[in-house]
């Protein structure tokens, strides 16, 4: 079965729910106060954008708006230390998880610091040697190189015992994560996380390369160094945050708002070399370009090769060195994309043999590839909507990746099996774990009785929630202008949805086999073009339907150096 068809199928069971509508006056006197669409002023008042002043903000991010980094626990002896480290020239390691967001943590942290202080190295685990988060690998290679400084980013926040053993061996310790704390914390000479219990920090939802970033913007205020030496840095920070899948609101808003200006006006010489190679120049990218298209190829780095590569094309100062580094790092995201379809095939044809009315999947394989059972987790919820786990042969353990439906708490569940793993960690969404051979059967068991006794069957139907009902003439280029100032989208400000009933059709085409291209229109003059990708099944229905409803996006096509406005096709119903 092909990944494309599964998309399809999955595509026929949508859910379709429309938000409601806001109050007619309400919506009116809103509308004409920022001098937009009624349909424009509902989409910000259901986003919690309810006055002028947030508007103002919400359409004009600005970084003064950034937090005081100094409103962060642990901020003030981290900046003191890290002072110290420079000021009497101590040998200082950046240390970082090999996928997007500690890649890009590291080479920010490194970059920005090596600007004067010729006395830093960087160090990214190996996947399969070493797995996630601090090593002992890592502190043995610290104490070779004589450091006396490490900081951690993405990671850290639980590694009680190598935060110990790094102290033994007198080297200190800066934690920057943003995973849920355990009880117990690191006896680390400083740690940055937002989400300490005791932590103050007004926003909770940065990413790792987001408390890295705030941390070099406190050094910055303490030692009078120029910020924007350090806001040359913010594409890393866009691409790490959209990556790491947090939401784009507030201050990661900002950031990212600020790092796409970056990547779209003067991108580093590494991330140009990889937006050659996906095809992206010449053209304005968006939170889901840096997702979809520059993120997987930093990521396979770690999956596939080691993430230390990916650091070193991130830094690269040489076009002929940026563009070789990348071409490598895109063959390993071939490789990857070759594993990731046959494990993906093996792991479905499991499920609908032995576990298709389960609430939950759990599969072990030990020949599956470990750098790719994240996306494979991924690729089954596409099909099997339900939390997924799957796991292959680490070492002497199984490590599995955890990824979940939307709207359920998969890492609480994870949590409640804490007896039966050796490691846990992550989010809501997306976890991971470590566990003996022998408790993987009991482990599937509890898991699957935990889920069926919490989720909801409205929770394993998947949905489109759709902002507005819209007329397809009201979609001119000033309505597309204000939208496009809604930028940057993501998780808390997602790209809106729209319904357009009843349209007709003409040009209905099938690209690849796979695609579906047509014209719309309701008022018989104006058409609008559209685009499905893996809606092809839609093809010969459409053909025969009179009128049909659509749910969509908007967006920007160029093409041949000519831009229209052409609709994504979501969902179709006949």
């Amino acid at each position: 079965m092909s990944l494309i068809l599964i998309c399809q199928i999955i595509l026929l069971s949508y859910q379709w729910n429309i938000l409601p509508k806001v109050e007619e006056k309400k919506l009116v006197d809103f509308a004409t106060q920022l001098n937009i669409s009624p349909v424009l002023a509902q989409v910000l008042l259901q986003r919690g954008v309810d006055t002028f002043e947030k508007a103002k903000s919400y359409f004009r991010p600005s970084l003064e708006m950034l937090h005081d980094p100094f409103l962060m626990k642990g901020m003030d002896d981290a900046v003191n230390r890290i002072s110290q480290a420079l000021g009497e020239g101590e040998k200082v390691l950046i240390y970082g998880d090999y996928d997007v967001d500690g890649t890009t943590s590291v080479a920010l942290v490194y970059g920005f610091l090596q600007q004067f202080h010729g006395q830093c190295f960087y160090y990214i685990p190996d996947r399969y040697k070493e797995g996630y988060g601090v090593s002992q690998l890592g502190i043995d290679y610290a104490e070779e190189e004589g450091v006396t400084l490490i900081i951690s980013l993405d990671c850290g926040i639980k590694a009680v015992d190598m935060v110990a053993y790094a102290k033994q061996k007198s080297i200190d310790f800066i934690i920057c994560d943003h995973h849920l704390p355990s009880e117990q914390l690191p006896d680390a000479f400083a740690i940055l996380d937002p989400k300490q219990l005791d932590c103050k920090y007004p926003y909770k939802e940065l990413c790792g390369v987001g408390v890295g970033f705030k941390f070099m913007q406190a050094l910055c205020i303490q030692q009078d160094i120029p910020l924007e030496s350090l806001y040359k840095f913010l594409d890393l920070v866009a691409i790490g945050t959209s990556a790491d899948i947090v939401p784009i609101t507030d201050e990661n808003r900002i950031l990212v708002h600020y790092g796409l200006q970056q990547i779209n006006q003067s991108p580093s010489l590494g991330v140009e070399a990889l937006m050659k190679i996906v095809g992206f120049i010449d053209r304005r990218l968006s939170v889901s370009n840096l997702v979809f298209g520059i993120a997987p190829k930093i990521n396979a780095a770690g999956r596939i090769g080691h993430g230390g590569e990916a650091v070193a094309l991130l830094l690269e100062k040489t076009k002929e060195g940026a563009e070789e580094k990348a071409f490598l790092i895109n063959k390993s995201n071939e490789n990857r994309r070759i594993l990731d379809a046959s494990i993906t095939q093996e792991a479905l044809a499991e499920i609908s043999l032995s576990y298709p009315d389960r609430k939950s999947t759990v599969l072990y394989n030990s020949s599956w590839h470990k750098g790719v059972i994240g996306i494979v987790a991924s690729r089954c919820i596409e099909l099997y909507y339900r939390p997924t786990v799957i796991l292959t042969k680490s070492g002497d353990v199984a490590a599995g990746s955890v990824r979940s439906v939307k709207g359920y708490n998969v890492y609480e569940a994870i949590e409640q099996c804490g007896d039966l793993l050796e490691q846990f960690g992550g989010h809501a969404y997306a976890a991971g774990l470590t566990i003996a051979f022998d408790k993987i059967d009991e482990f599937r068991k509890r898991f699957e009785k935990i889920i069926s006794d919490t989720i909801t069957d409205e929770l394993l139907q998947p949905s489109i929630q759709i902002d507005a009902e819209l007329s397809l003439e009201s979609i001119t280029s000033s309505f597309y202008n204000i939208l496009y100032q809604m930028d940057p989208f993501g998780p808390e400000n997602m790209t809106p949805i729209f319904i357009s009933r009843a349209v007709k059709t003409k040009d209905v085409k099938l690209l690849k086999d796979v695609h579906l291209k047509i014209k719309v229109t309701q008022d018989g003059k104006t058409y609008i073009d559209v685009i499905g990708f893996g809606l092809g099944e839609y093809y010969d229905e459409i053909l025969k339907a009179k009128h049909i409803d659509i749910c969509y996006t908007i967006e920007e096509n160029v093409f041949r150096g000519k831009t229209s406005i052409q609709l994504m096709l979501k969902d179709v119903r006949i």
